[in-house]
């Protein structure tokens, strides 16, 4: 049997000693690792099929081990030697393996371009010029630049940008230009070519003067200072190229007794032969009518073939008449020419007339025409500055109107002409007021005073307090004298005395006010100068509707405390009153904030106007200084008054109200500008007194 031990080769058992007594001979497996003595047991080490034992293949493997270690070392130490050599040398770092590069496009529409240049454009974008350079075959993969042959400077264009280089320029050539009749959220209406819609990303440039942007709001309707660029049918670009002096105004002509804005069946007639232009653009028809002659304009009249009808009398002097209008006049007829435009909810009737003459219509339908000659100057000035910033920025821009004809603006053509109203628009030809920075002042104008004005800012618009020329002052003849001394230069600004404007805000130095007359005072001898308003009884259903009537109109301006402020809320129910208060006053002395005080509530209602309207009881009359009586069922005259409660157990039963004025008080009051000019003031001096630091200038040249 053969047994295989580790390290040990055997076949058999043997003796020790052979039959002489000599040692056996060593013994070995061909494949084992090591000897014995049989003899002795002791365990020789052998060498392998190489000839090295044990501890000679342990060395060698040690060896290598350290060499292997040391080549490691060698190689990083000469990887780091090529580094210091390479950075040491200033060459460029080997480049990171490449990624796609993904260029950022951007486009700009409809963008202004001022200039080119060889080497780029420069852009008006948004207010903003830029200064772009256009793009070159780079080896980026960024294209040179496209686009058509020609010059680029003054164009609307479009305009490509591939990583903030100009990559294509795309103009839009295609230009319109034609008098400008209506404009809305549709499109704008060009004579010649119809309404035009306006691309959502459309833009307007005003090119005279200093370039700004525009938009369609400033357009001047029934004027063709601008062009506009057309592209797929439609208005991508408006251009304001020029801004002349404007001699016409369109005024849109309320129904019946200033009834509504359309008309459903306008009779139309003339002084004079007249003529009917109507159709499409591009086939307009003419009609010649017989003066007398009378026509019924009805939405389903065959002349509206197209959506305007004009009425154009045969000479200069001859004027329409629109027969089914009522007017304090009567009938009421108009210079220039009228207009019809076929709306879905009826007719609009628009005159177009020139400006001074349209001044004629207005100047006796707003101030008297028995009131001196300085003072109806003053009013023309005031009225025709008016105007003209209507025509800058119209009222009715739907219809192509710049105002109406009722109080909404300026009552027009109600009274008839006069001549002293005519003569004093002459005498004041193309005069407009002017603020110090140069533009058109906002000539608010109104009856009466009591002795002081106010400041625009009782009307809590976002423009009311940039209208600092209108002052809160006394409308007295020292205060008077010392502002003519001021203006021609014979007394600095800083002589003039108290501000009274801010020492009326306190209460008791109004009610000390109020309560008495001032002899001083241009209007103290008016009826208005001066009036009472007593409500006897209350009527709480009536003040809780024009409660909420007032907060329907704007919730901002009627507030209720809700414990920690006032905040907006519907005003449902109104408890029992315990007290109505003035609780703050503008300048001047003027009601600016109201509380009314319930068991369980506490209302503020804010503005002047707001506050006329809610102390209204729609029954009770005025009593004026002279004892006359006059009905007012919409609003109370003035802002400026004293409140006094009556009171039964300690609920408010009725209220009575001193005070005085007509009006808003803002501005030149016209029976204050009566009385300067009967003191002998000019015209010039009268609305410098009450538009501080404005002047006076033509519109027309030497005007």
């Amino acid at each position: 049997m053969h047994t295989e031990q580790k390290g040990i080769c055997c076949f058999r058992s043997l003796p020790r000693h052979d039959e002489q007594g000599e040692k056996p001979p060593l013994l070995h497996c061909r494949r084992a690792l090591q000897y014995h003595n049989i003899e002795t047991g002791e365990r020789i080490l052998d060498r392998d099929r190489r000839g090295w034992n044990r501890s000679q293949r342990m060395q060698m493997k040690a060896f290598i081990c350290v060499l292997g270690f040391l080549l490691i070392i060698i190689l990083l130490f000469g990887k780091l030697l090529g580094l210091l050599i390479h950075r040491g040398a200033g060459d460029e770092e080997e480049p990171e393996p490449s990624v796609p590069h993904i260029p950022v496009v951007e486009t700009f529409s409809n963008v202004w371009i001022l200039e080119e240049k060889p080497e780029g454009i420069l852009i008006f974008r948004d207010g903003e010029r830029m200064d772009l350079s256009f793009a070159e075959s780079l080896e980026e993969g960024v294209e040179a630049v496209s686009r058509p042959a020609g010059s680029l400077r003054e164009q609307v264009a479009d305009v490509t940008l591939t990583d903030g280089l100009v990559t294509e320029v795309v103009p839009k050539t295609t230009k319109i230009n034609g008098r400008i009749l209506s404009a809305n959220e549709g499109g704008i209406e060009v004579e010649g070519f119809g309404r035009l819609p306006l691309a959502a990303d459309y833009k307007g440039y005003r090119l005279y003067d200093s370039l700004e942007m525009c938009t369609a709001a400033d357009l001047r309707f029934g004027y063709d200072f601008t062009d506009f660029c057309v592209e797929n049918g439609e208005i991508c670009g408006i251009l304001m190229v020029k801004e002349e002096a404007m001699e016409y105004i369109r005024v849109l002509i309320r129904s019946g007794d200033y009834e509504g804005i359309l008309h459903s069946g306008p009779v139309v007639t003339a002084d004079t032969d007249f003529t009917v232009t109507y159709g499409a653009y591009g086939s307009l028809k003419e009609e010649k009518h017989q003066a007398g002659e009378e026509i019924t304009f009805s939405p389903d009249s065959a002349y509206f073939e197209g959506s305007r009808v004009w009425i154009t009398p045969e000479v200069l002097t001859g004027k329409v008449v629109l027969q089914n209008v009522g007017r304090s006049q009567g009938t009421p007829s108009y210079r220039g020419k009228m207009e019809l435009l076929l709306t879905e909810g009826g007719i609009a009737v628009i005159n177009e007339v020139l400006l001074e003459e349209y001044l004629y219509s207005v100047v006796p339908s707003e101030m008297p025409s028995s009131y001196p000659g300085e003072a109806l100057k003053a009013q023309a000035v005031c009225a025709r500055t008016y105007a003209y910033g209507h025509m800058e920025h119209a009222g009715y821009p739907k219809y192509g109107a710049h105002v109406d004809d009722s109080t909404s603006y300026q009552v027009y053509n109600n009274i008839l002409e006069q001549e002293s109203t005519t003569t004093a628009v002459k005498e004041t030809y193309g005069q407009l007021l002017y603020t110090a920075e140069g533009n058109l002042a906002g000539t608010y104008y109104y009856s009466t005073s009591c002795g002081m004005g106010s400041e625009a800012t009782i009307w809590k618009t976002e423009t009311a307090p940039t209208l600092t020329y209108l002052k809160a002052k006394a409308l007295s003849r020292s205060n008077m004298e010392q502002a003519v001394a001021v203006m021609s230069g014979g007394l600095p600004v800083q002589s003039i005395g108290e501000d009274m404007g801010a020492l009326l805000q306190q209460e008791e130095a109004f009610a000390a006010f109020i309560t008495a007359k001032n002899p001083d005072d241009f209007e103290y001898g008016e009826g208005w100068y001066r009036w009472t308003y007593q409500v006897e009884k209350l009527d709480r259903d009536h003040l809780r509707k024009v409660l909420q009537k007032r907060y329907e109109a704007n919730s901002s301006l009627v507030l209720t405390w809700d414990g920690e402020e006032y905040v907006s809320k519907k005003i449902d129910t109104l408890d029992e009153i315990i007290d109505i208060r003035v609780e703050k006053r503008g300048r001047g002395g003027i009601a600016d904030e109201l509380v009314i005080e319930t068991k369980s509530q506490q209302i503020k209602v804010i503005s002047e106007h707001n506050i006329r309207y809610v102390l209204n009881d729609g029954k009770s009359k005025i009593i004026r200084q002279d004892g006359s009586k006059i009905a007012s069922p919409n609003l109370l005259p003035s802002g400026f008054f004293v409140i006094n409660t009556g009171k039964e157990n300690q609920s408010v039963v009725g209220y009575t109200l001193t005070g005085g004025g007509f009006g808003h008080g803002v501005g030149m009051s016209q029976n204050g500008a009566r009385a300067m000019a009967g003191d002998g003031y000019s015209a010039r001096e009268i609305l410098q007194f009450f538009y501080e630091g404005c002047q006076v200038r033509g519109i027309y040249g030497d005007s």
